[in-house]
């Protein structure tokens, strides 16, 4: 894949902790992988939109209290697993 030199401004602290993080590796690599996972973070999202959209044009719309199921379950899927003494990622 063809790599394409940018300019960027990044927050200082971030910025900071992303250097500590990658030691000698490249900082470039470290930030590229980081927006690959955004971009798929974001392309899911979108997926689940688009499959929420179907199931209310299929089925009507999605109840208050469904929409508040699902919340909490992909906040308990967001939080750092405290089985593990690891944070996810």
């Amino acid at each position: 894949m063809a790599k394409e030199k940018v300019t960027l401004t990044l927050d200082g602290d971030r910025l900071a902790e992303l250097r500590a993080l990658v030691g000698a590796r490249s900082l470039s690599a470290g930030v590229d992988q980081a927006v690959a996972a955004y971009l798929a973070r974001l392309k899911h999202l979108q997926a689940v939109d688009e499959w929420l959209a179907e199931l209310e044009q299929e089925h009507g719309p999605i109840p208050p209290e469904t929409l508040g199921w699902a919340a909490h379950l992909v906040d308990q899927w967001a939080a750092p697993s405290r089985r593990s003494g690891r944070k996810a990622g």
